[in-house]
Order: C-alpha cells, then structure tokens, then sequence
C-alpha cells in the first residue's frame, strides 16, 4: 500500500511543515544551549558569593580556636554547608578548568583583604552534576570546605514559552497551507480548463493573469485551444464544402441515369448515387458532431432511453419484445438533448441490427457523491460479438467489421464514432466489452 499521497497539495504541506519543525526546533535547541550556558554562569557566580560570604565570616568574624561554634551558629542558604578541614577536600574529581577559573576570579574580586584572601583554591565537582565543594585555605592554617548544591537551571523563560512556540508553529503552518493552496490553485484551474476543452472546443480562454510563469502557461494553453479550435473549424468547413461540391454532380448523374434505357442499369446506377449520397450525408453529420452548437439543458435520462427504445421498437416490430429497460424510474442530468438521443440511438441501433434485440440497464451514481459522480447505461445484445482485437478498431471513422459493401447491412461505419465522440463531450465515454454468455455489451458513462 502505497503512503504517499497523491495530491500536490497533501505533498507540499508536510514536508514544509517538517522543514518548519526542524528549524524551529533546531533554533529552540541552540537557544536552550545559549541559555543553559547563561545559566551555569551565574551559577558559578552565584557559588562564589556564597563561598566567599562564608570565608569572610570565618576569616573576618572569628578568631582561630572560635570558628568552628561560628560555623554551627552561622545560618547558611539552602543547599549550602561548610566544614573547617585539616587538608584540603579530595572527595570529588576537579572542576572541570573553565569552572575552576570562573571561580578563582569571582574570589579575587571580592572584597576581603588582601592578607586575608585564600592563597589556595580548590574546586571539585561540577554545575553538571548539580553539586560543586570549593576548598580554600585559610590565612593561619587548616582549610574551609564550602559544599554548595546547584539547582537544575531554567531553560524556559516561563511555562508560556513552549505555548508560544506551538503558537508560532500553527501560524506558520497556515500561511504554509494558504500559499501552497494559492500555488496550486492555477494548476487546479488549468485542468479544468483543459477537460472543459476536451468537451467544448468553444470553452472560454484561461485568464492570464497571476505570476508571470502562470500567466505564460495560460497564454500557451489558449494558443494550444486556438489551434485545435481553427483545426476543428477547417475540418467543418473543409467537409461542408465537399458536401456542397458532390451534391450537385450527385443530382446531375441521377437525372442523367433516369434517360437510361436498360431499367436494370439505371436501377444500379440509382441505388450506387443513392448509397453515395448516404455516405456523404453521414460524413458531414459526423463533422458537425465536433462543432454542435446545441446547448446543454437538464433532461431526465430515463424518459431519453425509453423515447429511444419506443422508436426503435417502431422501425423494428420484429424484436419489439427484446427492448427491454432496467432501472430507475427518474434520472435527472445536463446533456444536449438532441446528441444525445443520436448516441444512443447509435448503440441501440447496432444491437438491434447486430444483436435483435437490446437489454438497456441504468445504474445512477452510488454513495455521497453521486451528485458529481458517473451514470452508467449498458447496452446488451444476443449477437455474435466482436473480436478482441477489433473492439477498439470499431471506434474509428468508416471501420465495419461485415465484409460485404452493402449499407443496408454494414452502415456506413460511422455510428460508433459519432457515439463516441458525443459522450465524450459530455464528460462521459463508451466502451464495448464480449458478455461471457455471448453477444455486446456497451457501456455508457455519463457524469450526473
């Protein structure tokens, strides 16, 4: 199963706002580095004074054999005890040698005498392990231990902070979904555009506005429409005129073949101009198709297939008892009405002459979005069905699979592509597929 989605947007949006995480978070880590550095500063600072507050009063307050009661007299801050020792403290391992220096110059500027300043220092311990013992040798003899316990410094400012960092953090996310929406919203457009255009070669022009690599890929894609559109139109005219041209020697040869004396030869001569003229009117309607200009209306999809079920049943009695429907009573959608009741007419048609008989099924759009989604109408018949390899070959203009020239039984082999050509129009499409039980079936998509 594959995680990654596939919309640009779904895309774009995570991975900014993992790129957004990691930088906030790799400028909050530095920012609890620098404040963490701080901190210890003043803690170092701050075990100074308190070791010096105690050797003043030691060295300053009491004399030699007195100073162990000031000791246990003296009240002392928190986390803070003090002992008189013969040697220095060598309980810990040493401060690390930044420490050590911090405090040894912290001592030296404090405000003892002189005389009276330790000649000796040592530090033991660490800020990292919360608990630092600085030793100091007094001025006669003996040492003073002074054990201080560091609290854990305060990375965060105020419980608002991590408040402030989410806040942060969900404001930029929104600006990140508001300007990757807007960077996607041409694209999104654009494909509209361009479905419009596979249904409507007369669809409006993309605006071309916006940035200037949009508003390029706009004046490109009208280009591209206008040259499909003029493609089209010279197609139109182009078969209009041959209609027009072939139409009057048409009428020349039929008024010249009714002199002829052998009835059999003018009954050929007449029945060959008259195919002719079929062939050609087919043709011509067949342009058209990509050039309708009939407007699209909301019609009801069922009453279209039974008004074409009930002709077909007129110009066939025979197999009036194998057109049968199935389906919904109403079905309500937008189309051209007229083309498309010539679609399925199409298709009915061939399953009437090919087949006898069409079984015509409708299936409307299921679940929560059959508003927008697809109808679909299949078409069966009884007949021999169609090679595999024949099934798409079918769709293009005079393709016939019967193998005799005879109209009457092979058409002119332009009812599959006018069929096509007209759903596809209208957003759907048609497929042919072999029913395992044996004849056609054609599938109609049409969107609702």
């Amino acid at each position: 199963m594959k995680i990654w989605p596939r919309s640009l947007l779904a895309r774009a949006l995570p991975v900014l706002l993992i790129g957004l995480v990691a930088a906030q978070g790799g400028g909050v880590y530095l920012h609890m580095i620098d404040r963490g550095d701080l901190a210890r500063l003043g803690q170092a600072r701050d075990v100074a004074a308190r070791v010096m507050a105690v050797y003043r009063a030691v060295v300053m307050s009491a004399p030699d054999g007195g100073r162990v009661a000031l000791l246990r007299a003296i009240e002392l801050p928190p986390g803070t005890r003090a002992a008189l020792l013969e040697a220095p403290p060598a309980e810990m391992l040493p401060a690390p040698l930044s420490l050590t220096r911090l405090i040894q110059a912290d001592l030296t500027l404090s405000s003892v005498p002189y005389h009276l300043r330790p000649h000796d220092v040592v530090v033991l311990g660490s800020l990292y392990d919360r608990l630092v013992e600085v030793g100091l040798a007094l001025p006669d003899h003996g040492w003073l231990a002074v054990t201080v316990r560091v609290p854990a410094p305060e990375l965060w400012h105020s419980p608002l902070d991590l408040g402030l960092f989410l806040g942060l953090t969900a404001l930029a996310a929104v600006l990140f979904l508001i300007v990757v929406r807007r960077l996607i919203a041409p694209i999104t457009a654009l494909t509209a555009a361009a479905e419009a255009l596979g249904r409507d070669v007369d669809a409006p022009p993309l605006p071309e506005a916006g940035p200037r690599e949009i508003a390029a890929a706009a004046a490109a894609f009208n280009r591209m429409a206008g040259r499909i559109r003029r493609f089209v139109q010279d197609r139109t005219f182009l078969l209009t005129a041959i209609g027009h041209d072939l139409r009057t020697p048409i009428t020349r040869l039929k008024l010249r073949a009714e002199f002829l004396e052998d009835d059999e030869m003018r009954r050929k001569i007449l029945a060959d101009l008259d195919e002719m003229e079929a062939m050609l009117a087919a043709t011509l309607m067949f342009g058209r198709d990509a050039a309708a200009s009939e407007q699209a209306t909301t019609l009801d999809l069922v009453a279209l297939i039974r008004t074409v079920l009930d002709e077909a049943a007129d110009a066939a009695p025979d197999v009036a008892e194998h057109l049968t429907y199935a389906g919904p009573e109403r079905l309500l959608l937008a189309a051209r009405p007229l083309a498309l009741k010539r679609a399925l007419a199409n298709l009915i048609a061939n399953a009437v002459k090919y087949g006898d008989g069409a079984a015509v099924r409708l299936r409307p759009p299921e679940g929560r979005m059959a508003a927008g989604g697809m109808a679909v109408i299949e078409i069966e018949d009884g007949g021999p069905g169609v090679a595999e390899a024949d099934i798409e070959r079918i769709f293009q203009p005079f393709q016939r699979l019967e193998a005799s020239r005879n109209r009457e039984t092979g058409g002119s082999g332009l009812g599959l592509p006018i069929a096509r050509n007209i759903l596809r129009a209208h957003g759907g499409d048609v497929t042919l597929t072999n029913r395992p039980s044996g004849g056609l079936r054609a599938t109609v998509s049409l969107p609702v």
